[in-house]
């Protein structure tokens, strides 16, 4: 997560004021041996906290837009439908069921 993070510049971080889960989304997109690679760091709310915890996805090159379309209106049916399918890909996710 650390060296997406230094690597993938800025990123482009979605807010989410009103989501009882998710505090923010940030993607970054990274080039590797001439891949392009997308990433997207999801920090959950913390109960009782002003924290959040953050993980780390290996998403697909249209997640960014699906979620920026769709996050306002639910930060968590937007994660649930277009980021956590790319949960098994680098298995840092948390464990729902």
């Amino acid at each position: 997560m650390d060296y997406v993070k230094s690597e993938g510049g800025y990123g482009t971080t979605y807010t989410s004021y009103d989501s009882e889960a998710i505090s923010k989304v940030t993607f970054y997109q990274l080039t590797v041996d001439y891949n392009t690679l997308y990433f997207a760091i999801v920090c959950f709310k913390k109960k009782y906290s002003y924290n959040c915890s953050e993980y780390i996805y290996q998403v697909g090159s249209s997640t960014k837009l699906n979620y920026s379309i769709s996050y306002l209106n639910s930060a968590g049916k937007a994660f649930w439908e277009y980021i956590q399918p790319y949960s098994d890909i680098l298995g840092c996710s948390p464990n729902f069921e």
